[in-house]
C-alpha cells in the first residue's frame, strides 16, 4: 500500500479513489506503479476503455494517477501528459413535426400541455417554462420575456399566434397569477418534476419509440427552425447560447439539410 503525507490531506472519498486507481494499475501490470511511465498509463487507459468503463469513472482514475505521479512521486512533467477522457458528443434526439403533434395531444393536463407547448414553440428550457409569469407574455410585440435563463441572462423568444391561442385558452380557464403555471400553491410555480412526469406519460400515450424528455422539445424547436431556413445566428439568440458552436450541433441532426444537399456525384 502506498503511504504518503499528501494523501492524508485529501477527503476520505478522494483517498478511496486514489488508492483504488493506484491499486488497479499495479494489479494490471503486476508491478509497482513507481516503475511505470506515461506510455504504460496510456496503455492502461486503452484497456479500461476497451472493457467498457464509464467516462466519469475513467476521469476519476486519471485524476488520481495525475496526483500520484505529480504530487506523491514529484514528477512534475508527467500529469499534463496523462490525458483526460472527453466523452464523445451524442446527437440530440429530435421529434418530427407529426411526432410533436402526437406528443402534445397526448398530454392529459391542460396546464402541462400549455407548458410543454411553450417548451417546443419557444425553445424554452424546462427551468424557464416553470418560472414563466403571466406578465412575461407580450402579445402586443408577440414576444415572451425569459428572465434569468442559463447563466442568469435575460432574453426574448418569439410568441407565435398558435402558442398565444393555447395560452389564452388556458388562461381563461385557469386564471393563473402571477405565475403562468402555478404549483399546488398559487404563489409558487409548478415543479419541474411535474412536467417531466407529464412528458413520460405523454410519450407512452402517444406510442413514441424515442427516448423523449422535456429537453427534446427544445432540440426539436432548434432543428425545425434550421430546416425551415432560419439563420443559425438567430437560433443561437433564441436559444440563449453563448457560443455559436453549441448551436451548430443542430446542423448535424437536420435530416432535411442533409437530404437536400447535392452530392458531387
Amino acid at each position: 500500500m502506498i503511504k504518503d503525507m499528501t494523501v492524508r490531506n485529501l477527503s476520505p472519498a478522494t483517498q478511496r479513489s486514489y488508492i483504488h486507481a493506484v491499486t488497479k494499475i499495479s494489479r494490471h501490470f503486476d508491478c509497482s506503479p513507481v516503475h511505470l511511465d506515461v506510455e504504460d498509463v496510456r496503455t492502461f487507459q486503452v484497456y479500461l476503455i476497451a472493457n467498457g468503463i464509464s467516462w466519469p469513472s475513467l476521469n476519476q482514475i486519471v485524476c488520481a494517477l495525475r496526483f500520484f505521479y505529480g504530487v506523491t512521486l514529484g514528477r512534475d512533467a508527467v500529469p499534463e501528459r496523462i490525458a483526460r477522457a472527453r466523452e464523445p458528443q451524442k446527437l440530440p434526439i429530435v421529434l418530427s413535426a407529426d411526432e410533436v403533434v402526437r406528443f402534445l395531444e397526448a398530454v392529459a393536463s391542460l396546464k402541462s400541455r400549455a407548458a410543454l407547448t411553450c417548451a417546443y414553440a419557444a425553445g424554452m428550457r424546462v427551468s424557464e417554462v416553470v418560472r414563466l409569469k403571466v406578465a412575461d407574455i407580450d402579445s402586443a410585440r408577440m414576444v415572451i420575456r425569459v428572465e434569468c435563463g442559463k447563466g442568469g441572462k435575460d432574453r426574448y423568444v418569439m410568441l407565435s399566434p398558435q402558442l398565444l391561442a393555447v395560452l389564452r385558452t388556458y388562461w381563461r380557464l385557469a386564471r393563473p397569477a402571477p405565475w403562468m403555471f402555478p404549483g399546488r400553491s398559487a404563489d409558487k410555480p409548478i415543479e419541474q418534476n411535474v412536467l417531466h412526469a407529464a412528458c413520460r406519460s405523454a410519450v407512452l400515450a402517444a406510442g413514441l419509440d424515442k427516448r423523449v424528455i422535456v429537453h427534446v422539445l427544445r432540440h426539436s424547436f432548434a432543428t425545425h427552425l434550421l430546416e425551415n431556413g432560419t439563420d443559425i445566428r438567430i437560433i443561437q439568440v433564441l436559444l440563449g447560447h453563448g457560443h455559436l458552436s453549441t448551436t451548430a450541433r443542430y446542423t448535424r441532426v437536420s435530416t432535411h439539410l442533409i437530404a437536400t444537399t447535392q452530392s458531387p456525384l
